[in-house]
């Protein structure tokens, strides 16, 4: 791109890179012959049709918002991130959903994962101004930016130089880390803004910000070739960029996709901030099944719950793990999703609502054909949903959808959560 008026389509997906106003944001790198372009303007991906697009969502009238301003609590920020999330999932088709991270979509990931982030924000600060997305998508296009100061003769030496080049801004020059635990105990690892902001992230999270680096520079005309995201699976690995013609069949399950990193940010908020972090069972839901079971005949269990719903570290907290379920299930990803969602409703006391979520998903969990699971994880977990449905329906006959006593809405503490 040749001058800051030039348009690039693309013919096949109908792509047009616009300018964003942001005219003071150059005058602070010097202009010096190694850099090309000397002074590249600031531009985001943005489609104009052109991909088939899904169907439009059904009213799964999810619970959180409607249950938090029954207790008082506002959530008109909330509404308008959730809001702006579904209008960006909506742009993937299912080709786009298995892409490679690298490859400039039409989902705006940075601006998506910062919607996540800023719903997630409004419902624990009740804050009375929403989280700043613009400013925050400037800072990260701002480190695409301050690379090219960065950029010499020695990083066009070699493909190889050119990422080793970028992988010591992010991770030298700017101070870039990979969290050390992912959990809640260092939550500011599982939200963009707070990764930006702290230069500590999870490995998902920083794949994130390298991509966006990439597809910058590419937009640039600085990044000529193929590349992907190495993934690392293990606790301490960094995210690297490598050269994708030398790419080899055991780098294919370390590939980050557009669904994937979407579902990995969502999980990880919802594994740190599920209110059953103590138990045996690794499954989340089943954590969750047997303190149902045992809420009737432990009075202490409620007041545990109380307490870690809203401020211990240990114990997550309610507010956010609904809502990265509710997400999970906007995405339409695992089933799963809907039947861990129901759970945390019952505890909840929004009986009503969680039945609804457990015969969707034994629905499609019936409709996708699947031969009977010979794990005993799972075949424990579908036991524990039959009893669940079964408790609800008795809890319909007997009482209604009115909560008895000893079960408290959770949501409607009026603690704060720090």
């Amino acid at each position: 791109m040749s001058s800051a008026s030039s348009v690039l389509v693309a013919s096949s997906s109908f792509l047009y890179w616009i300018r964003k106003p942001s005219p003071f944001k150059f005058s602070k790198f010097p202009s010096t012959p190694s850099v090309t372009p000397s002074s590249p303007p600031c531009y985001r991906v943005v489609c104009r049709g052109g991909s088939p697009q899904p169907a439009s969502f059904p009213d799964l009238s999810f619970a959180l918002h409607d249950a938090l301003e029954s207790t008082g609590i506002d959530t008109s920020h909330a509404r308008e991130a959730r809001k702006s999330f579904v209008s960006q999932i909506k742009k993937l088709s299912d080709i786009e959903r298995e892409t490679s991270i690298c490859i400039n979509r039409c989902v705006d990931l940075g601006r998506t994962s910062l919607f996540i982030a800023a719903e997630d924000d409004s419902l624990i600060s009740h804050s009375s101004v929403p989280l700043p997305v613009d400013a925050f998508l400037e800072r990260l296009d701002d480190l695409s930016m301050g690379y090219c100061s960065h950029y010499n003769s020695a990083c066009r030496s070699s493909r190889e130089n050119f990422l080793e080049s970028i992988e010591k801004y992010l991770y030298v020059k700017k101070g870039f880390r990979r969290s050390t635990a992912n959990n809640q105990a260092e939550p500011q690892a599982l939200d963009l803004h707070s990764v930006l902001t702290h230069r500590s992230g999870s490995a998902v999270m920083l794949s994130l910000i390298h991509s966006e680096i990439l597809k910058m520079l590419r937009l640039w005309g600085l990044l000529d070739f193929d590349v992907e995201i190495f993934f690392p699976h293990d606790p301490h690995g960094l995210p690297r960029a490598y050269d994708k013609q030398k790419s080899k069949e055991s780098d294919q399950p370390h590939i980050m996709t557009v669904q994937m990193l979407l579902e990995e940010i969502l999980r990880n908020l919802k594994d740190a901030f599920w209110p059953f972090q103590r138990g045996a069972a690794d499954s989340l839901f089943l954590r969750a099944a047997n303190a149902a079971n045992c809420i009737d005949k432990f009075n202490g269990l409620e007041d545990r719950l109380d307490r870690g719903v809203w401020t211990s570290v240990h114990f997550g907290d309610m507010r956010r793990s609904l809502s990265a379920c509710e997400h999970l299930i906007l995405l339409r990803t695992d089933p799963k999703e809907m039947r861990d969602y129901s759970i945390l409703l019952y505890h909840c006391g929004l009986y009503e609502q969680a039945l609804k979520f457990l015969k969707l998903y034994q629905d499609m969990k019936s409709s996708s054909a699947q031969n009977p699971s010979t794990d005993p994880v799972s075949n424990l977990e579908e036991e524990a949903v039959k009893k669940l449905i079964v408790r609800l329906n008795l809890i319909a006959m007997e009482e209604g959808w009115t909560r008895p006593w000893y079960v408290r809405n959770y949501l409607g503490n009026n603690s704060e959560p720090w």
